[in-house]
């Protein structure tokens, strides 16, 4: 078994590398309804009551893999036959309850859900409870507690409720796509859709030059190898040239510091979630995002512009870079997106131990760009920029290291209330370093990142984007 953060992320990377070995193979569609036999042998169940419900679930995981529903524009699914053991939750009264004769949990309550039994303990009607948590709040006893699942917990914008089956559904208009349900669902019930097959007709297509654009949170990830040799597994594969998303970000570093200064106020655009939580959740603010295209588009913009037929595959750990990719401003550029679970899949798929590969070399960018990757990364290359372009001005920063510090920094921003001229947003706390896609996460993962960027042979941000010239 690989390194992966849980048994999970096994499961689901299981499921993408026997998909990746059919495709390979050209033989996917005649072989694809044995995976779930082939993961669940026998006739035991290993996880579920039967194997006949694990095996049902492994086919939905299945159709996700080669892609999930084409008419549902969200790269995040639920799986809903897998969705059926978590409570539903809410606000309940425990055994703590003393039957105390206060009742200041009743006096509280506005919409009358609080009753007592003979004892005085208290009850909640579910069908009044509007979720305001006003009584767990007065009671002495911490007696009412709130419990939520999993999922609703890792969604931060509210973009995940329960349906008539107690299976869990997503607001498509809330949901940013950060995957952060994907990750905490205890039992796999929510996935992001993979593009692994279409990324494989790319690569065995020959006269394809197949870009592979990798993001420096890289660094961090595949630990039982050198990254070098991961570059040289790339290689492997059949992608013509391995390049860093790095370099995009040193561009959008130079790029986004003067449209700070032009602008005078401005919100980063480098994190999809972000910006599509400013779109959806403040509107108002939206005409200050950044009108930089994000590193990944930037440097594939660039390649497709130099490069007549190139073909670009983004290899990161973000799953709303999949929903970025298929944006009209971004569609020209990026032809595919995949996660570093997905490329231990594409590895493994071809039976290749990178473990025992020569090192590539991987060096195109400068250490700011690399450390884009973990959270005030690109706030620290936002400063050298303006001064290595000799500007003079005065970069307030506001970094937010998750989607509740940049709710928090947006509605000051939308009271005028904030003490800032540049908003730093990342969805993910820690960064893409701690994205839904990775193998593992953590906080040793910036110390990699930083090490990362420190080794880059460019020092500067300009010496870095002068090869383009």
């Amino acid at each position: 078994m690989r390194k992966f953060d849980t048994k999970v992320q096994h499961l689901k990377y299981k499921v993408l590398r026997e998909v990746a070995r059919l495709a390979w193979n050209g033989t996917l569609f005649e072989g694809m309804m044995d995976i779930p036999k082939q993961i669940v042998p026998g006739n035991e169940p290993t996880m579920r009551c039967c194997v006949y419900k694990e095996r049902a679930i492994l086919g939905e995981r299945v159709k996700l893999a080669i892609g999930g529903d084409k008419s549902n524009p969200n790269i995040i699914e639920v799986i809903d036959i897998a969705c059926d053991e978590c409570p539903v939750g809410g606000y309940e009264v425990t055994n703590a309850c003393r039957g105390c004769l206060a009742h200041r949990c009743e006096d509280v309550c506005k919409r009358g859900a609080i009753t007592f039994d003979k004892n005085h303990v208290a009850h909640i009607d579910k069908s009044k409870c509007v979720e305001c948590g006003a009584c767990a709040k007065v009671c002495p006893y911490t007696a009412i507690v709130g419990r939520k699942r999993p999922c609703q917990n890792a969604c931060k914008v509210k973009a995940i409720a329960m349906n008539e089956h107690k299976a869990a559904t997503i607001d498509n208009n809330k949901c940013i796509q950060c995957g952060a349900c994907v990750y905490q669902c205890p039992f796999g019930a929510i996935m992001d859709k993979s593009f692994i097959v279409d990324a494989i007709e790319m690569l065995k297509n020959k006269e394809n030059k197949v870009y592979a654009l990798v993001a420096p949170s890289i660094s961090s990830q595949f630990t039982y190898a050198k990254l070098g040799q991961v570059i040289t597994g790339l290689k492997e594969l059949g992608f013509h040239t391995v390049i860093e998303a790095a370099l995009g970000a040193d561009m959008v570093a130079l790029a986004e510091a003067r449209e700070l200064v032009e602008k005078g106020f401005l919100t980063s655009s480098c994190c999809p979630a972000f910006v599509r939580y400013v779109k959806t959740a403040f509107p108002a603010i939206a005409k200050h995002i950044s009108h930089n295209l994000s590193p990944m588009a930037t440097l594939a913009k660039y390649i497709k512009e130099t490069t007549p037929g190139a073909k670009i595959v983004f290899i990161g750990p973000c799953t709303a870079k999949k929903a970025e990719a298929q944006l009209e401003e971004v569609k020209p550029y990026v032809d595919n997106v995949l996660t570093f679970e997905e490329l231990q899949a594409l590895f493994d798929s071809r039976d290749m131990d990178i473990s025992s590969l020569p090192e590539g070399v991987l060096d195109n960018a400068s250490y700011f760009g690399r450390i884009f990757a973990r959270c005030g990364g690109l706030t620290d290359a936002a400063v050298e920029a303006l001064k290595e372009q000799g500007i003079e001005f005065e970069i307030k920063p506001v970094v937010c290291d998750g989607i509740e510090e940049c709710r928090v920094a947006l509605l000051k921003k939308n009271k005028n209330v904030l003490d800032g001229n540049f908003i730093e947003g990342m969805a993910c706390v820690g960064g893409c370093i701690n994205g839904a896609g990775c193998l593992t996460h953590g906080e040793k993962n910036k110390a990699e990142v930083d090490k990362y960027g420190k080794e880059a042979f460019e020092k500067t941000i300009k010496d870095a984007v002068s090869v383009l010239k």
